[in-house]
Order: C-alpha cells, then sequence, then structure tokens
C-alpha cells in the first residue's frame, strides 16, 4: 500500500486594519468652525502676496538674540520685527484695521493685534494690546508671554477680544506661502512665511539672499488691490529697512 503524505501549508490571515475612531468636538473646536464658516460664507476674500529682502533682519536678529536671552529670558523671534513694521503700515494706511459692519465701515483708532498661536489640538487669538505703543523689546515678551498662557490652557476670554487685525507666524512651521481666512469681522490678515536663502539679483549680479514671502487675505468689501498693495508694499520696505546696526527700541 503506498501512502501520500499531504504538507499543510500556512495561509497568511489578513492582518486587521486599525478601527476608525471618533473625537468629539470640543467647544473650542466648534467656535473655530462657525467662525471659518461664517467668515467664507460672508467675506469675499481676495490674496495678494509680495517677497520681501530679510538678509539685514537675520543678521540683526543673529547679533541681539543672544543678549536678549540672557537679559529677559525670552527668544527673541523674528515674529516682533514683523510686527512692528506691520504696526508702522497700519499707521500709514489705517483702512486696513477696520471692521465692516453692514451700513458702515469702522475705522479702529487702537491697534490690537489678533496674533494665531497653535496648540495640540486648536488656534486660538489672544491679543497684543495697542501694539503701536510697544517696542520690539516689548513685544518679544508680550508675544513670549501670549503664547504661554496659550499652550498652558490659561488664556482667559479677555485675552482674546476687541482684536483689530490679525497676524500668523506659519513661516514657524515651514511653509513658504499661504492663503488665510480672514478672522471676521476685521478687514484683512496677514502671514509671515519661512525664511528662505534664494539666488536674487541684485545691482545686476546674483546674490544669496534671506527672502520671505508676505501674504495679505483681504475683505473685499472693506478693501481694494490699490491700498492693499500699498500697505504690502510699506511692510516690505519696514521689513527691509532694518540693519545690523539697529537696536531693540
Amino acid at each position: 500500500m503506498i501512502q501520500s503524505s499531504i504538507t499543510k501549508v500556512a495561509v497568511p490571515q489578513p492582518q486587521k486594519e486599525p478601527a476608525d475612531y471618533a473625537i468629539d468636538v470640543t467647544p473650542v473646536r466648534r467656535t473655530i468652525a462657525e467662525r471659518t464658516l461664517r467668515s467664507v460664507k460672508e467675506v469675499p476674500h481676495a490674496l495678494t502676496v509680495v517677497e520681501a529682502d530679510v538678509t539685514n533682519l537675520v543678521l540683526l536678529r543673529s547679533k541681539l538674540k543672544d543678549g536678549f536671552m540672557r537679559q529677559e529670558g525670552v527668544n527673541l523671534t523674528y515674529l516682533a520685527f514683523f510686527i512692528q513694521a506691520v504696526v508702522r503700515a497700519i499707521k500709514d494706511y489705517p483702512l486696513i484695521n477696520s471692521m465692516w459692519a453692514e451700513d458702515k465701515i469702522i475705522v479702529k483708532r487702537d491697534i490690537h493685534l489678533s496674533l494665531l498661536v497653535g496648540t495640540e489640538d486648536s488656534v486660538l487669538a489672544p491679543v497684543i494690546r495697542n501694539a503701536d505703543l510697544r517696542n520690539i523689546a516689548g513685544l518679544a515678551l508680550e508675544i513670549d508671554r501670549l503664547a504661554r498662557l496659550t499652550r498652558t490652557g490659561k488664556l482667559t476670554p479677555g485675552d482674546m477680544q476687541r482684536g483689530t487685525f490679525t497676524v500668523n507666524n506659519t513661516g514657524a512651521f515651514g511653509s513658504i506661502s499661504s492663503y488665510p481666512t480672514v478672522n471676521y469681522p476685521q478687514a484683512a490678515i496677514l502671514t509671515f512665511e519661512s525664511i528662505v536663502k534664494k539666488p536674487v539679483v541684485v545691482d545686476d549680479r546674483i546674490a544669496v539672499r534671506s527672502m520671505v514671502c508676505l501674504c495679505l487675505a483681504l475683505d473685499h468689501r472693506i478693501l481694494d488691490g490699490v491700498v492693499c498693495g500699498r500697505f504690502l508694499q510699506r511692510v516690505k520696505e519696514n521689513l527691509e529697512a532694518y540693519g545690523p546696526e539697529d537696536s531693540l527700541d
């Protein structure tokens, strides 16, 4: 008698895919969703972008940051310089610092800058009050204070009220260009993108310079291309005017 030998071969079982899971919508996330949706539905958005040469600003910050850290215990970020440049441009073009009110446009006297700060699960907008009355050192200290309050969950509703214009440091995440959503009912929002070294033409020669994009999203009911173009050009000029010998005053 011939006996057959059958070898059993193990058939691999399909791996179970990770199951879907749900995340509860927090009150903060719901508020963000409602305000963003309102902005998109009601505001006719437009976008304009310019590129600024911040080579001298990079040199200035590099010279000052270590001493500022020793003295204040706070990182001297590019954002403080950026905000000062924005505030100075707003003073030249105050319509940028305004709000839509159906039958009128309200131009705000005070400059209270909303600063978008990201956490693990949301984005909040604490406000730098009277930003035009602070020097760069004062702006750096206030940026650090508000960012720490935001990320430790200690920000109060009062810290996020009365903003008149919004800035966002999207460059902190490596972004080089973005299309932000207007922070309703404000007239505009400006992003400061990542500083990137590029070959550019300077005096008919190729040079490596530190360049940054500035992206302005605007409410077209309030603002038009002329004033926004001039405002953005003034921000660019202010950033490019910083020199290695400047101070934090």
